[in-house]
């Protein structure tokens, strides 16, 4: 499928970061004024002197850093369609022409004592500079990260098919050959289905139709084993389709849901799977009962601290997870950004 995301998908380390992510514009603001902290440093006479030049430097610092980065997310659509060296180049080259900007519209008003010419150039250079050196901490960053979102992706494709859930469903399937040939061998489709999705090289992130059509082929194949003891309550009403969703999210939450929630119940129940997009957030909740006697289970957690780490590694801290243990039920609750797939 030849699709454009919203979201890069290339090599990790060969896009530059997202300026519209909170995580990515905290970093940078704390990364700025350490670097600032340490030029006050090198500059100080003593201990008391740290305090004054840190003040000085931070009077000019603080509006073109904050400036920088509101023009950075104004312009990151622009800069999703670039290369990495080209965008390197546009990003410095407008928090040089901001800088410059500032220097000579507002220079006297943040530092009185550093109008002149040459010091409008030193501001510019290094602010040109700074920018260099947190573009290569994020890429450095996502070079070290990439090794572990590729390790954890790694772990769920591994864990994708369980071995009893492939033994349970061929004894199943065995069982209807002969007396119902054509279910029988839907849900054979079904399987390879699970099976190429789970074998494949898939990118980071998927459209949600794809993960909800994988998501009810594997219902289909449990409820051939379980029968009437399984229900899933899909609300979906509000769910945007083409949204984005990183890959094999869904079902891992689901596959816990049935064997730690579902069957251990002699009578079975329901699985509620809730999707819908609030603003700029896609929220997903999966809820199931569980036995009351046993609040102490946890369940899957490898799988679940799967999902945790890669939510951390795709979106940072924009992305939230929370897991709700009660009387009888078991919530999972995940929030993320909404981004919509785009059809080149």
């Amino acid at each position: 499928m030849n699709k454009a995301r919203s979201i890069k998908q290339n090599h990790p380390s060969d896009a530059l970061p997202n300026f519209r992510n909170l995580g990515v514009t905290l970093r940078m603001l704390l990364l700025g004024n350490a670097l600032a902290l340490l030029a006050a440093l090198l500059q100080a006479n003593d201990a008391m002197d740290v305090l004054l030049r840190m003040m000085q430097i931070a009077t000019l610092l603080t509006p073109v850093l904050l400036g920088s980065l509101v023009l950075l997310w104004l312009a990151q659509p622009l800069l999703n369609k670039l290369a990495y060296w080209p965008g390197v180049l546009a990003v410095n080259v407008l928090v040089g022409l901001f800088t410059l900007l500032t220097c000579l519209f507002a220079g006297e008003f943040f530092r009185p004592d550093s109008a002149g010419y040459f010091d409008t150039v030193r501001c510019v250079l290094l602010s040109v500079a700074m920018s260099s050196l947190l573009l290569m901490y994020f890429r450095l960053r996502v070079r070290v990260l990439s090794r572990s979102l590729e390790d954890a992706r790694l772990q769920v494709l591994r864990a994708r098919i369980r071995p009893h859930f492939l033994y349970n469903t061929i004894n199943t399937v065995l069982g209807i050959v002969r007396a119902q040939p054509k279910l029988a061998e839907t849900a054979l489709e079904d399987m390879a289905d699970l099976f190429r999705m789970a074998m494949s090289d898939p990118q980071d992130q998927v459209a949600l139709r794809g993960e909800i059509s994988i998501c009810k082929q594997y219902i289909a194949l449990e409820k051939l084993r379980m029968g009437d003891r399984l229900h899933v309550d899909w609300q979906i009403q509000e769910m945007p389709e083409d949204a984005l969703i990183p890959v094999l999210l869904l079902q891992p939450l689901l596959e816990n849901a049935v064997y730690h929630g579902i069957e251990p119940l002699i009578e079975g129940g329901t699985i509620r799977v809730l999707l819908k997009r609030q603003g700029g957030e896609l929220q997903i909740v999966v809820e199931n009962p569980v036995p009351v006697a046993d609040l102490s289970h946890t369940g899957n957690q490898i799988a679940l601290q799967n999902i945790r780490e890669r939510l951390a590694l795709l979106f940072d801290i924009e992305a939230n997870y929370q897991v709700t243990r009660g009387h009888g039920f078991y919530r999972v609750e995940i929030t993320l950004p909404y981004a919509k797939e785009v059809t080149k």
